[in-house]
């Protein structure tokens, strides 16, 4: 008889951490627990610890372990990181300082930008200088870089970013200075800027540089951590970890490149849903995620999501979105392209100075949380006014395992409504519409912003809290279907066992395509296929047939700023075919081409992935030990409709005959609110389907 194996995902969020196992036949089994902002790694090994002992499933069971974090996130907007010292060419000093005109607040004349990640006394410069087609026009000067040591020396830096200009052409310089460094001041770790993105923009390339410094040394502490725990609970398994692009790279290679997992958590329920939307046939859906802390948004179109080549991190928890540019610290790493607002369960509600509601971006987290959970809150939030609205389980969620204060939350409603002369019930139902009201921008900043309408695509909710308010998001934006997958408030935990192992790389290729020629630029891969081949096959993918190697460029027309990335066929480069490839992509993205101007590369890419030996995911899941809810009713708040007795049932007891609503499903994970006007059925993946009665 064979042994069953299974495979562990994990992601922590602000609130909660999700545990889940998959086994070989597609059982699924999970635990969420509260997460430990004093230290997110105790979260995981607790609740593993108490998923693996419930089922009396021993760590060395464990073939694969894969998990998605925000500690590289949090130690940016905390500014908890790295003291850093950057070395630069002479004259570049400022480079940080100056950045690019942008502002996220239009009129605000007193707004300040986030402060340099480097302060300007651990910036400093070396006498060295290569042109734009990598001459030596003057040779690096070794005194400058014993001065910069013995500043970083004296300072108590513990990391420091090399970027010099043009380095991206001839790295020469770069890295015998980062060589220089890193042989002087062996307990500090160095990053040279050609090792992260050897490509023009030396704003851009900076940044990227110092956000990396400032966050490997805290990011290789918490593999190095995470790594111990998982020991102590016998799980030998490989540390993978989940990056922004959707991919996922073993531990070692992320304490080194910590840059890649700025999105880590988010990216996870992306992967899944897109690998799912292909399992079931919907190619076309937006993926609304709303957990405890932030909501987010993400538009998937023929089976596959977008990429940003460039995304922001720093400007605070609400403000790390795409629709706001210039809060925070642009790095230039493949991010799925994620709307985010601050809106989530925990998201505090309050008066404002004209007496008014306002709720988020402030959020309760874990600690104290709501004031339901009865840990110490004391401000209203999300959960505590979807509680009194009869939304939730008046008694606990998860499955009993998180009891609820309801008269608590109830009486912090009430005493808001009171400053504002509002009763509790109006008080609950106006921050619920508030959070609706925010969670839209999210919606809009990928669907209608681009010129998509959201009525044309099915909405796939998850999070914990995605499912109770995915009825009332959908009716505002038009959409007449929602897809609610299994264990949805722990989509991500499960998402990202359905990843790849990959790798992207990049390399600086400057010309215009008129003067480029097919197999100089074909040569011009050798180099990233050799490095890609061999990270493959350090982590086990070395045969050919287990190695899918896929080429990009990134174009533009001659004189723009942002180029696009054009995926490369196999075989010979057809520099036509990749034109007329890029005029259509332009039209797409910017409603217009130029097919009569010039067109320049910028840079060539290469995505390495492993491909697995057995199919990652299953044909069907399902979830193992769900206590049963009993079929009852309560009674629940829908605006003009008032309260009404609302039946409350499992997920399992749906067909696929619809049931009208209104209608409350309950699970250990998350509860799906069936709107008045909405109906639930249950398809063969065990998927909820919401549609408009009307439809």
């Amino acid at each position: 008889m064979t042994q069953s194996t299974y495979r562990l995902g994990v992601d922590i969020g602000g609130t909660f951490t999700d545990v889940v196992l998959i086994a070989d036949d597609g059982t699924i089994f999970s635990k969420k627990v509260l997460s430990t902002p004093r230290d997110y790694s105790q979260a995981i090994e607790d609740g593993v610890a108490a998923l693996l002992s419930s089922l009396n499933i021993k760590g060395g069971d464990i073939r694969e372990f894969v998990h998605a974090t925000t500690v590289a996130t949090n130690t940016i907007i905390e500014r908890k990181g790295a003291r850093v010292g950057l070395v630069t060419t002479k004259g570049f000093r400022d480079v940080l300082e100056i950045g690019r005109f942008r502002t996220p607040r239009l009129y605000d004349i007193d707004y300040k930008k986030p402060a340099p990640l480097v302060p300007r006394q651990l910036r400093c410069e070396v006498t060295e200088r290569i042109d734009a087609r990598g001459k030596v026009v003057t040779p690096l000067e070794t005194a400058d870089l014993d001065a910069a040591v013995a500043i970083f020396r004296r300072e108590g830096v513990e990391a420091a970013a090399v970027t010099l200009v043009n380095s991206y052409v001839n790295p020469d310089h770069e890295r015998a200075a980062a060589a220089y460094i890193a042989a002087r001041l062996p307990d500090i770790t160095v990053t040279a800027s050609v090792d992260l993105l050897p490509q023009l923009g030396e704003y851009e390339r900076t940044s990227t540089t110092v956000v990396n410094a400032y966050i490997r040394p805290v990011v290789g502490r918490y593999v190095e951590a995470l790594k111990t725990r998982l020991a102590r609970l016998g799980i030998e398994a490989p540390l993978m970890i989940m990056q922004s692009s959707g991919g996922i790279s073993p531990g070692d290679v992320v304490a080194r490149q910590p840059i890649d997992i700025i999105e880590s958590g988010p990216a996870a329920g992306v992967l899944g849903s897109a690998r799912l939307g292909r399992h079931i046939g919907e190619g076309d859906m937006i993926v609304f995620d709303m957990g405890g802390t932030t909501a987010k948004a993400t538009i998937i179109e023929d089976f596959a999501y977008a990429l940003c080549p460039e995304t922001e991190v720093g400007g605070g928890a609400a403000l790390g979105t795409r629709m706001i540019k210039g809060a925070g610290y642009p790095v230039q790493v493949p991010t799925i392209d994620i709307a985010e607002v601050g809106a989530g369960g925990g998201s505090i509600a309050a008066s404002d100075s004209a007496g008014g509601l306002q709720v988020g971006p402030r959020s309760a987290g874990a600690e104290p949380g709501p004031v339901a959970y009865g840990r110490g809150g004391t401000q209203a939030t999300v959960t505590d006014a979807n509680l009194l609205l009869g939304y939730l389980n008046p008694r606990a969620l998860v499955s009993g395992e998180l009891a609820l204060d309801s008269e608590g939350a109830r009486a912090v409603i009430a005493a808001l409504g009171g400053q504002i002369g509002l009763s509790a019930t109006e008080t609950a139902a106006g921050i619920h519409t508030i959070a609706d009201a925010a969670m839209l921008r999210a919606l809009r900043g990928v669907s209608s912003e681009k010129g998509r309408d959201p009525s044309q695509y099915a909405m796939l909710a998850i999070g914990g809290n995605g499912p109770v308010h995915a009825c009332s998001l959908a009716e505002a934006s038009g959409m007449t279907r929602i897809i609610i997958p299994p264990v949805a408030g722990l989509f991500s935990a499960l998402g990202m066992l359905f990843a790849d192992v990959e790798h992207q790389l990049v390399t600086a290729f400057y010309h215009r395509l008129d003067d480029v020629d097919p197999a100089g630029m074909a040569a011009a891969f050798d180099p990233l296929q050799s490095r890609g081949l061999g990270m493959l096959e350090h982590e086990g993918y070395s045969l050919p047939a287990r190695q899918m190697l896929t080429r990009f460029a990134d174009l533009r027309y001659l004189g723009q700023t942002s180029p696009l990335t054009i995926e490369i066929p196999t075989g010979a480069v057809d520099l036509a075919a990749l034109a007329a490839a890029f005029h259509r992509e332009h039209q797409h993205v910017f409603g217009y081409a130029s097919p009569h101007e010039a067109l320049q590369f910028v840079a060539l890419k290469l995505v390495c992935r492993g491909v697995p030996d057995r199919q990652r995911m299953p044909d069907r899941v399902r979830r193992h030990g769900e206590k049963k809810v009993e079929t009852h009713s309560r009674q629940a708040f829908f605006d003009a409709a008032g309260w009404l007795d609302t039946p409350v049932i499992a997920r399992d007891a749906l067909t696929s005959t619809p049931t009208a609503g209104p209608l409350i499903v309950e699970e250990y994970d998350t509860t799906i609110v069936v709107r008045p006007g909405w109906q639930a059925a249950r398809d063969d993946w065990n998927n909820v389907l919401l549609t408009t009665v009307q439809a």
